[in-house]
Parts: structure tokens; sequence; C-alpha cells
């Protein structure tokens, strides 16, 4: 009796591998395929690109405004440019003259 329940449980395990592949050829394309595998994968890789792509605008954004702090602090000419263009001073020497666009 016992030499029959160890050929049946022999043959189970020979004929496992072979279940493991049937699951495996039916469940891959399954799971690729639904809305939250292959798909889903793919919009995330975009939305990936697009946050990458955003950041490094950003970096570069965030050079320019380094620079252009570095640039006040340290620089008076740049102070006096921002001061005359977009504040309208002019130094205590200077004339100012305003002509009517027509």
């Amino acid at each position: 009796m016992f030499v029959v329940q160890a050929m049946s449980s022999d043959a189970w395990l020979r004929g496992l591998p072979l279940a493991v592949l049937t699951m495996s050829v039916v469940a891959v394309p399954v799971l690729l395929l639904e809305p939250e595998g292959l798909p889903r994968m793919r919009n995330l890789e975009n939305e990936l690109r697009g946050v990458e792509d955003e950041n490094a605008e950003l970096d570069r954004n965030i050079a320019k405004l380094r620079v252009d702090v570095k640039n006040l602090r340290e620089n008076p000419t740049t102070v006096e440019r921002i001061a005359r263009e977009q504040l309208g001073l002019v130094r205590k020497s200077e004339v100012v003259f305003q002509f009517d666009r027509k």
C-alpha cells in the first residue's frame, strides 16, 4: 500500500511543471492585456517622461533665477538697470524728456 501511494505522489510531481507551464501560458497574456497591465505601464512611462521633462525645465529656471539673484546682490549695474526699466527711476543729474505717442 505504501508503494502505490508513493507512485501517485511521483506522478503528481511529474505533472506539476506541465501544470505551471499551462497556467503561465494562460495567465501572462491576460495579465499583460488587462487595463492594469501593459497599457497602464505604458501610460505610467509616458507620465514619467513628462514629469522628468518638467523637472528639467524647472531646474533650468532655478539656475537662471540663481544667476539673477547673484547679479542683484553683487552687480550694482544690474540693480540700476532694473530700477530704470521696471520702476522708471532716474538719477538726480539726468533730465527726462517725455513725448506723447500719437
